[in-house]
């Protein structure tokens, strides 16, 4: 891939995230309608959207986003207000430039341009009056002017090769000028002679002095694609804790006594030091303190007599004088400029790759402290004490780095609700927590749409048209509640609605009508709810554009079990309904408890262990027959491994019962002996084996021996299934 085409697609990725973030705060703007800061966010937002594609050739979303950020452009000033059809409008907007990028081929020319004549149509019917201010407190303007405004110092040096990559520096400085009151300064001293000149190469580099409220990540966001390649210094020199004294008193003068809150007469000016050429030249480290107090010995200016003592190219000096006048000149406010995060962008293959690796570390780990045991030698002991300790260290930081917010995928239903509401002609305030729950990114990709069909379903068939809701005694505006918490080492998800409830009586209807179940047959509630997890299920009344056909519920299902998580369906008729997910936090490496039966390994994740307890041959007999065990008097169900997987051989005198929870309900599984912990590594079976019921991957051992990965959940439905399938013959 050449260097062009990996800045484009660094583009797209990038462009990506910003539609994604533009999508979210216009949705956060559409609750609170005046708040600026969100406005601000949107419109840098469009900026860079805009500026990145002019830069990289995609034109016609550089040109179109240029329309809109005009128009946001007139809000921020103040000159528009915000309004439900302005934020239809750019919601369609990111939605085209996502066809731009996705298949421009494909885009509508016809509807880009109603979208843009939409916006503009908007302009001349909301012009906002601001009303003169007659309170004597000072005005908001003042504290904002003296927390944002900052002043830099940039040196941009490009990379020889830049005209090359297809980059033009000067439609990088011009971006600068779109940021605040901007100097610029060429220099030329880097220039060869002509001879050894190479017409391809870019020598000439700038300084710049520029006064922003943007703060210093909307500058480096001007050079993101070859800031890896180029000399790029940013230096706050003025506003912040480096603001002037003169600066704050001429900017609340003239605040103050604009708006008549004082006279100019009322002001006394107060002149503030500033920073000598030598001072400035010293701090770029362009010359040297022996060379400058070398130059101080005459009468002429400092500039000049550096220049014509030969120290210095006229070129800095002109650079240094430029900002001593800017300084002098601008409005800071006062406040600290924004402070970049340390962060890098990496592939997620990389991280995949990564988390590979680290497994079979892990297991490589497990077989050296397998060998330092059977040896019996303190010092390989002591080794092999210190690899597990490191590994292990290397694992959670590694797992950690594929950690992602759960709100990540919170912000793309925000814009699925309010468009389901609108299409249904309902109302739905969607509301969330634990936001900042996380979630292993691979776990959260197949989270997305069983997520979508239960949102889907909860707005379509659970919550209610106004007029119903409101003969129902209930307010207009149904509620749809996404709540995220951890619990151990899983992520339980709650998507919880006020809205109808689900009717026991018609799913049991439904259920017999389609040879689901018998017409006499007892189930409990929660297993009649369990029921519209069926493929083909569904009570929906008329078929609609969002459910009713029977697929989805099921692909819910599917999807869930094939992250080796859970789904437990909670309903009140008339009510709402809770639907929980239970998730693992990761994929890839669990803290697991290997059990033996007769020669057979497995494991079962430890997580949903509670307890081990002894299992003896008078406790079967006081069973008579069946498979139940008293602990401390509770009575708790088991299933036999050794019968379940057909193991033979010779069973021990005394079994173990390894106690898990699945679902609230305590199962018992019975085995021979109980190995220990055990840090698992999730292998695949591949596809001949992946539709085994109760097992759902495998781990290699440190002895090379393969232990199968128990599927509790699953194990304990096929074993329901036996057993109601048994009841009915």
């Amino acid at each position: 891939m050449s260097n062009n085409e990996q800045h484009k697609a660094a583009y797209v990725e990038e462009a990506y995230e910003l539609l994604s973030a533009l999508e979210t705060s216009l949705l956060e703007l559409e609750d609170n309608l005046e708040d600026m800061e969100i406005v601000g966010t949107i419109f840098r937002a469009l900026h860079t959207i805009k500026g990145s594609g002019s830069m990289f050739g995609f034109d016609d979303i550089a040109s179109f986003t240029h329309d809109i950020e005009n128009i946001f452009d007139k809000v921020r000033n103040g000159e528009m207000s915000v309004t439900k059809e302005l934020i239809d409008l750019t919601l369609s907007a990111g939605d085209h430039i996502k066809l731009l990028l996705d298949e421009p081929e494909l885009a509508d020319k016809q509807m880009a341009g109603d979208i843009i004549a939409s916006l503009k149509a908007l302009s001349p019917k909301t012009i906002v009056l601001h009303e003169v201010k007659t309170s004597p407190a000072p005005p908001q303007s003042v504290e904002n002017a003296l927390e944002e405004d900052v002043t830099y110092r940039i040196r941009f040096r490009p990379p020889l090769d830049i005209f090359i990559r297809g980059i033009n520096p000067i439609h990088l400085i011009n971006e600068l000028h779109l940021l605040g009151d901007c100097r610029i300064t060429a220099q030329t001293d880097a220039i060869p002679q002509i001879v050894d000149i190479n017409p391809e190469h870019c020598y000439t580099y700038w300084d710049i002095i520029l006064t922003t409220s943007m703060g210093v990540n909307a500058i480096k966001d001007v050079f993101i694609f070859i800031v890896d390649d180029c000399e790029l210094d940013i230096d706050s020199i003025a506003g912040g804790n480096n603001l002037d004294e003169e600066a704050i008193q001429n900017k609340l003068q003239d605040v103050f006594a604009s708006q008549g809150y004082v006279s100019q007469e009322d002001w006394q000016e107060i002149s503030g030091p500033h920073k000598r050429i030598g001072d400035i030249l010293l701090e770029r480290k362009d010359i040297s303190k022996e060379d400058l107090q070398k130059s101080l010995d005459g009468q002429k200016p400092i500039g000049e007599i550096l220049v014509d003592s030969g120290r210095i190219d006229s070129g800095k000096v002109e650079s240094a004088l430029a900002e001593q006048q800017h300084v002098r000149s601008s409005l800071k406010k006062k406040g600290k400029a924004g402070l970049s995060s340390s962060s890098i962008r990496v592939s997620s293959d990389k991280l995949d790759n990564l988390v590979n690796l680290v497994g079979e570390l892990v297991t490589v780990q497990a077989r050296l402290t397998q060998t330092s045991a059977s040896r019996n030698d303190p010092e390989l002991f002591l080794i092999s004490e210190e690899v597990e300790r490191l590994t292990e260290e290397l694992r959670d930081n590694t797992m950690s780095v594929r950690m992602v917010p759960i709100g990540t995928m919170y912000s793309k239903f925000k814009r699925l609700v309010r468009d389901l509401s609108d299409e249904m002609g309902k109302e739905v305030q969607m509301s969330t927590e634990g936001s900042d729950t996380e979630l292993d990114k691979t776990v959260i990709e197949k989270l997305n749409d069983p997520m979508v069909h239960l949102i889907r379903n909860s707005i379509d068939h659970g919550i209610e048209s106004p007029d119903v809701r409101r003969s129902l005694g209930k307010p207009e505006e149904g509620t749809l509640n996404l709540t995220a918490r951890h619990s151990g080492a899983n992520v339980v998800i709650e998507i919880n609605d006020d809205g109808a409830g689900l009717d026991p009586e018609a799913i049991r209807g439904k259920a017999v009508e389609k040879g689901l179940i018998e017409q006499n047959a007892e189930l409990s509630e929660k297993e009649i709810f369990a029921l519209i997890l069926a493929p083909g299920f569904s009570t929906a009344k008329k078929i609609t554009s969002v459910s009713g056909r029977g697929v989805g519920m099921d692909v819910v299902k599917r999807n869930i079990e094939a992250v080796r998580g859970s789904i437990d369906i909670e309903s009140h008729k008339g009510t709402g309904t809770t639907i929980t997910l239970s998730l693992p936090l990761t994929l890839a490496i669990i803290d697991g408890l290997l059990v033996k039966v007769g020669e057979e390994m497995f494991v079962v994740p430890l997580s949903l262990v509670k307890e081990c307890v002894e299992l003896t041959g008078e406790d079967i007999s006081n069973a008579h027959g069946r498979q139940i065990s008293n602990v401390r008097g509770e009575i708790v169900p088991y299933i036999n491994l050794r019968e379940k997987f057909s193991i033979y051989g010779g069973k021990p005198d005394i079994e173990q019962i390894v106690i898990t929870n699945v679902n609230g309900q305590r199962v018992g599984f019975v085995v021979d002996h109980v190995i220990g912990e055990h840090q698992t590594v999730i292998k695949s079976l591949g596809r001949v084996y992946k539709d085994i019921e109760g097992v759902s991957g495998a781990t290699i051992l440190g002895d090379g021996t393969v232990a199968l990965i128990i599927d509790v959940s699953k194990l304990l439905q096929s074993e329901r299934s036996l057993l109601a399938g048994n009841s009915n013959n």
